[in-house]
């Protein structure tokens, strides 16, 4: 009887130990990691010619990521980021929010990696970049929450501060365009003064006063009257010798 009793004690026991670890692990829980990781080895504000590198976790066993749309995050132009390395087959296309690369179904299971390079970062603490993945058989996931404790949060890089003296360069315009491997942004266009022509010597030399006339012309006009002034001067004194 006494045995009865301990065992049912200790029966007890572990009912109660177990029931109060279940309940720890549930409260001390934290809410799922982000399922697009972002990470690269210039992670400091106004940092130049910065490559970053994204992992795509998949979440599906019977299907593979074929495209990764992406959203930049305030202070990067579209225009300044070219593609570095991805899935073999994968190409850039630019947007005039963000950029999408895609391409053949990776590996169904298989985590699509694939990096980018940013021709100068921000002056911020973090960069958030929302983030779509679609797999082969259409699903998306929509990673673009910007609480790091919600159930789909876009992937952020944390961002040192920016070095002494650096200064933000001027911004590339906005464009799209499309590419398959290792390239530069594209270079900005040419501003209204750095496209028009100066004028020659000799067309700056031909200057319209108000009336619309050229100096050469007012000229011209001047010794026409000296000419015909003499002549009528050496007219008068002739007829004048002839009568006395």
């Amino acid at each position: 009887m006494f045995r009865a009793a301990s065992t049912h004690r200790t029966a007890r026991r572990l009912t109660l130990v177990t029931a109060a670890t279940a309940t720890a692990v549930l409260l001390t829980a934290g809410p799922a990691a982000a399922h697009v990781e972002v990470e690269s080895d210039k992670a400091q504000a106004l940092a130049e010619n910065v490559e970053i590198a994204f992992d795509a976790e998949s979440e599906s066993s019977t299907a593979g990521v074929t495209k990764i749309r992406v959203v930049l995050p305030t202070g990067i132009a579209p225009a300044d980021v070219a593609y570095g390395e991805g899935p073999k087959g994968w190409k850039f296309t630019a947007a005039a929010d963000g950029y999408t690369v895609e391409g053949p179904a990776v590996k169904a299971g298989a985590n699509a990696e694939y990096s980018v390079v940013v021709k100068q970062l921000p002056d911020a603490k973090e960069l958030a970049f929302k983030t779509l993945q679609t797999y082969s058989d259409g699903r998306t996931d929509r990673w673009i929450e910007l609480d790091e404790s919600g159930e789909n949060p876009a992937p952020v890089l944390k961002l040192k501060a920016a070095a002494p003296g650096a200064k933000p360069i001027t911004p590339s315009p906005t464009k799209t365009g499309t590419g398959t491997g290792t390239g530069t942004a594209a270079s900005p266009s040419p501003t209204p003064e750095e496209t028009e022509p100066s004028a020659s010597p000799a067309a700056q030399a031909v200057e319209k006063d108000d009336d619309g006339l050229s100096t050469g012309a007012w000229v011209g006009i001047g010794l026409t009257v000296v000419v015909v002034a003499g002549g009528a001067v050496y007219l008068v004194r002739r007829r004048g010798a002839a009568s006395a």
